[in-house]
């Protein structure tokens, strides 16, 4: 099998958004998939772009739709991009997880297999506390129904991008 990269992993996994074909795939399209994402360069210098362009569009899914006063938007953008530096810093344990098993797939023992599954778990656990450790200091700055629309947002749009990105991950246990 050819080698998967890292970056064609994310980008195949991120240019869905948007496109609910991408979830219901077939064994072509998932044998497709795994035939394009074998080019370094340029899927790289997309990974990068890409990247950066989620972190964009979170914040302005939420500049769009959390409706802040003129008195709480100055007090509520330093938090919320201490909260992204925070979630990015997990987001790029996620990835490096993602880049480990892409240079490993299908050569992973059970204990290789045993020790990414417990390690994306942690990340999932490290979102968790984060949002639990953001709650009180949200609440500073926001009236309860906010901060708890700023959480509905953030939730969706975490469980969106870790969608598309792990349902085009090919199965650890592959098609013998």
């Amino acid at each position: 099998m050819k080698k998967i990269t890292f970056a064609g992993l994310l980008f195949a996994g991120i240019c869905g958004f948007g496109n609910p074909a991408m979830f219901a795939q077939d064994n072509t399209s998932k044998a497709a998939a795994a035939d394009v994402i074998n080019s370094d360069s340029v899927l790289d210098r997309q990974f990068l772009v890409l990247r950066k362009d989620i972190r964009s569009v979170r914040k302005q899914t939420i500049a769009a739709t959390l409706t802040l006063t003129d008195d709480e938007a100055p007090k509520f953008w330093p938090v919320y991009e201490q909260y992204s530096d925070e979630l990015e810093k997990i987001t790029d344990i996620r990835l490096a997880l993602i880049e480990e098993y892409a240079e490993e797939y299908g050569n992973l023992t059970d204990e290789e297999a045993d020790s990414l599954v417990g390690r994306w778990l942690d990340t999932d656990t490290a979102v968790d506390q984060l949002r639990q450790k953001y709650v009180p200091i949200l609440r500073k700055v926001l009236p309860g129904k906010k901060a708890a629309t700023f959480f509905q947002l953030d939730r969706q749009l975490g469980m969106t991008v870790d969608i598309r990105l792990t349902s085009r991950l090919p199965l650890m246990q592959g098609r013998g």
